[in-house]
């Protein structure tokens, strides 16, 4: 169709229509998503966030983060988001607390719906994160942040000199227990199969290591402690019985989940779900972009997903420019999604 070119405001919506029509929706509200908000509101970008019904990604779930840039005394992880949160919005972008349910990237302007809502764009950024695997033990919901982590980088700092407990057999397991080896004084690695299913020299790098105590054929029966951790109640899967082990901290790492159902069949996805990343922050489709843990498998920390949520959005903005200057040349073409 024919687009008179003097429609191409970069702060306003390329089409016409109600409120919900917007120049960039971003998917979610974790420090990519915020982040990816800020840089493109600064930008004079008509933006919105899809936060979700319960924003603010993982940090939510932490009690005190020490490695974020800026906080000499170290931050609460939810009072960390919403100040976030409160910047995105002092920007210029407008947050809205619901679930995208579906999406359409067929054609441009995007589509992205909720329950009760159908919001467009032009530019559309994934930031959905991916969620830790649990035990699902009451006693790992109760005292998550007060002993019980999915993240020896994040908070392995907090128990220099004492023994924790990592949980797992892969090569997340594996990593998380070596890192936490160079700082308490004890890791016990326990896995409920014979034998880890982590690579062979991450296998040999944990059984050498004389800081590393491996417990196999071992499941969880309860995490002790009533406002913090002080143990762990196992079981030996073989003979049945039961013993308690002195911990202060306990690593699940039994794995990631990212957060792209919604996305399946619209996108391009791995085989294990992640966002397939093509250069800094592009997806397989034109106009959709990606930050954070939905992509990233290996550093999964709050820092690099601030990082790649900016990529995202000044990717993002560079990305409606080129539009902007195409129309100028060639105003009959416009708005066809094509792969990179």
């Amino acid at each position: 169709m024919a687009i008179d070119v003097k429609e191409f405001d970069p702060a306003a919506p390329t089409h016409d229509g109600p409120e919900h029509m917007k120049r960039v929706v971003i998917v979610g509200s974790g420090p990519a998503g915020l982040t990816a908000a800020i840089y493109a509101a600064r930008a004079n970008l008509d933006t919105t966030v899809i936060a979700g019904l319960t924003y603010g990604g993982q940090l939510m779930l932490t009690s005190d983060v020490e490695n974020f840039p800026g906080f000499a005394e170290g931050i609460q992880g939810p009072e960390l988001m919403a100040a976030m949160r409160a910047q995105a919005e002092r920007v210029g972008a407008k947050v809205i607390d619901q679930d995208v349910e579906r999406v359409d990237f067929s054609k441009r302007p995007f589509t992205l719906n909720t329950d009760s809502d159908t919001y467009t764009a032009d530019a559309v950024i994934i930031a959905t994160g991916a969620a830790a695997k649990w035990l699902d033990i009451p006693s790992e919901t109760r005292l998550r942040g007060r002993g019980v982590s999915t993240c020896a980088t994040c908070d392995g700092f907090f128990y220099r000199g004492q023994d924790v407990a990592v949980i797992g057999g892969g090569d997340s397991a594996l990593e998380e227990a070596l890192y936490l080896s160079h700082i308490v004084n004890k890791v016990k690695l326990i896995h409920r199969r014979d034998a880890f299913r982590g690579s062979k020299i991450m296998q040999q790098r944990a059984l050498s290591n004389p800081k590393i105590e491996v417990l196999f054929n071992t499941g969880i029966e309860e995490i002790l402690g009533e406002d913090d951790v002080t143990g762990l109640r196992v079981r030996d899967i073989i003979s049945g019985q039961t013993r308690d082990l002195a911990v202060s901290g306990v690593f699940v790492a039994i794995g990631h989940e990212p957060n792209t159902g919604v996305f399946r069949d619209k996108i391009d996805l791995d085989e294990k779900g992640y966002v397939r990343l093509i250069g800094e922050s592009h997806t397989n489709v034109h106009g959709v972009f990606v930050a954070g843990d939905v992509f990233d498998t290996r550093y999964r920390q709050a820092i690099t997903a601030a990082g790649s949520g900016c990529k995202a959005a000044m990717d993002a903005e560079k990305f409606l420019e080129s539009e902007i200057a195409a129309a100028e040349h060639h105003p009959i073409e416009m708005v066809t999604p094509r792969n990179w």
